[in-house]
């Protein structure tokens, strides 16, 4: 079933905005839709706009809450939020004077990582750095260059230029070093150089001793700033632990407090005649079975006023869809959800999927032990880890179970039990022509959900002219009374009762569309190219009656199922030697899993893909959306 749904309007003062929000939205179920759009038609409305006062607050929060033990005890009651802003303000202002000396220290560690960076490749430079800055008659340059740059270099120039290349170290792509050469000859061996792709590297002057003492002396110095910051960092923990309690209920007293804010998007104002008084609108659905109960505690409140409507499609948005269904059936939501939800004027279907899903699984699926296997596996899995999935197959295993019974047939043995009806393998013909009566019988039932939906949305040519309306049904059940008149050897009806029950309603569904455009009152009857509208027609009516043929063969595959589960688990009993009398017991076993879970998945994907396309095809739209209270 749907919960019936009720629109309510809530007007009152802007600065009695947030009491009501934080109130009366988080005691009651309510979804909220936009203001502005609902009441469209208005024009003195204008978007609740403001800054929020809480941003801040909040990013400060983040701040401290993040420097807490996870352990930390959490509020569970929301304190005013001018107390919040001071427990997040005071607390904060401890940090300051350590986040300055922070700063200080991640600028330091920054300026070491580059100068490391920078020596870390010529640290086998055995020469005095500062000595080296000080040369007057020979240039260097620190760099690297690539391998191919570097081998041509060696090859081709080195040997006939006044320059000498140190090399300190290499990687996969380039040869790190220090070239030198005399200053006189500085700007030809820097050009020869630059054409080789040398890049340059500048050191800082900061360095002291060989490249090596240079290295070690920044890792030592980088420790120490590393330490430094462990230890600003544990003194900012502890001063804020200490009220750790208080500043995790600000922070989330501060959180409901932004959410509540962000309500104002959704909301509408609009000023008083004749003062500077201003309003807020908030629009919503709320369920019927508590609208009584928020009326009442409407009429407490002094300035405020509410209004409610019966859930009906407006034209601008639609009520949402919660579903309530029995808890047996809940776990099949989740098919519905995976198609989408149903629109709040149509049919409800899961108590319809729940039975037709657990009664087709157990006629594909027909046996005793395996069934009791799912069933039990199932109803376990669903109670540790509470998932719908679970439900589903335990409901199933049951089913399955059931036509075990039905079939005589435990782990693929057929001869322990007497089937309650039949035996799938001595009576394949039974078995495939029940299952496509069974087919017809779901289709009809389909047709009749359609035909109830299109009712209840007022939708008459849905009704009247559709496929799966009222003649489709006349259609398809005369012709299905047809075939088993002549099967079993009785005469026909006569032939203005065909006529009747076969020409008429392929006439009204040839002619939908300009019937319904009639009922509908629509000055526009035909369509402009009448000729067009005869040859799409034609072609369509041809598609809907093969249609009608292909979807009822569809459901040979079901009692096909059930064969070959017998014919599956004869093939095991044939490995294990069953016959022979000594029956390898591990093979059995093996076996049985093997076809439980290998043939229970595709007869599980089977009837779902029956599901949508054989039933949820011909009355389900799926166009609901979901029912998401602001709370």
């Amino acid at each position: 079933m749907i919960e019936k749904m009720k629109f309510l309007t809530i007007t009152g003062p802007k600065s009695e905005f947030d009491r009501i929000v934080n109130v009366y939205l988080t005691k009651y179920d309510i979804h909220l839709e936009n203001a502005l759009a609902e009441l469209s038609t208005v024009r003195s409305l204008r978007p609740f706009v403001e800054a929020n006062p809480y941003r801040e607050l909040i990013e400060r929060s983040e701040e401290l809450t993040n420097l807490l033990d996870p352990k930390a005890p959490t509020g569970d009651t929301i304190i005013p939020a001018d107390k919040a802003s001071d427990i997040i303000n005071s607390n904060f202002l401890k940090l300051q004077d350590f986040n300055a000396k922070r700063k200080e220290l991640f600028v330091r560690r920054d300026e070491l990582e580059d100068l490391k960076r920078q020596i870390e490749p010529f640290r086998s430079l055995e020469f005095d750095l500062n000595k080296l800055m000080n040369f007057k008659f020979i240039k260097f340059r620190f760099g690297k260059v690539a391998h191919e740059y570097y081998n041509k270099f060696i090859k081709y120039v080195y040997d006939n230029s006044d320059t000498y290349f140190f090399e300190c170290d290499r990687d996969r792509e380039y040869v790190w070093g220090v070239y030198f050469a005399p200053s006189a000859e500085a700007v030809r061996i820097d050009a020869i150089y630059s054409s080789l792709h040398f890049e340059r590297i500048f050191l800082s002057d900061s360095y002291e001793g060989t490249p090596v003492n240079a290295y070690q002396s920044i890792l030592t110095e980088s420790m120490k700033v590393k330490e430094a910051l462990s230890k600003i960092s544990a003194q900012m923990k502890q001063a804020v632990n200490e009220n750790a309690e208080d500043i995790l209920l600000a922070k989330r007293t501060l959180s409901l407090f932004t959410k509540n804010f962000d309500v104002r998007k959704l909301a509408a104002i609009t000023k008083g005649k004749g003062n500077d008084e201003v309003f807020f609108i908030l629009c919503g659905w709320i369920e019927d079975k508590y609208s009584e109960a928020f009326l009442e505690d409407m009429k407490q409140e002094k300035g405020l006023y509410c209004t409610m409507e019966e859930g009906q499609e407006s034209p601008i948005t639609k009520p949402p869809t919660k579903l309530k269904n029995p808890k047996l059936f809940k776990p099949f939501e989740m098919f519905l959800q995976m198609y989408g939800l149903p629109a709040y004027d149509e049919v409800d279907p899961t108590s319809f999927v729940a039975i037709t899903y657990s009664l087709i699984f157990g006629i594909m699926f027909g046996d005793v032990g395996q069934g009791l296997v799912l069933a039990i596996g199932g109803a376990l899995l669903y109670k540790l880890k509470k998932m719908n999935l679970a439900a589903i197959v335990a409901m199933a295993g049951v089913f399955s179970t059931l036509f075990g019974f039905v079939y005589g047939s435990i782990f693929g043995f057929e001869d322990v039990l007497t089937p309650l009806w039949l035996s799938p393998m001595a009576n394949v013909m039974t078995v495939l022509l029940t299952a496509v009566g069974f087919g017809v019988a779901l289709i009809i039932i389909a047709m009749i959900i359609n035909i109830i939906n299109g009712i209840k949305a007022k939708e008459y040519g849905k009704v009247f002219f559709d496929t799966n309306g009222i003649p489709g049904l006349v259609f398809y059940s005369a012709a299905v009374t047809c075939v088993l008149l002549a099967s079993t050897g009785h005469t026909l009806p006569a032939a203005i009762v065909l006529v009747i029950f076969f020409g008429i309603p392929l006439l009204l569904i040839f002619f939908k569309e300009p019937l319904t455009h009639w009922v509908e009152k629509n000055p526009h009857i035909f369509p402009e190219k009448k000729g067009m509208f005869f040859v799409e027609s034609f072609f369509e009516l041809f598609e809907v009656l093969l249609s009608y043929v292909t979807n009822t063969i569809s459901f040979l595959r079901v009692g096909a199922f059930a064969l070959s589960h017998a014919a599956m688990m004869g093939v095991v009993m044939l490995l294990a030697g069953v016959k022979s009398g000594s029956p390898n017991i591990a093979v059995l076993v093996i076996g049985n899993l093997f076809v439980a879970g290998m043939e229970g998945l595709i007869v599980a994907i089977q009837v779902l893909r029956l599901e949508y396309y054989e039933m949820f095809s011909r009355f389900y739209k799926g166009t609901g959306k979901e029912f998401k209270p602001y709370k």
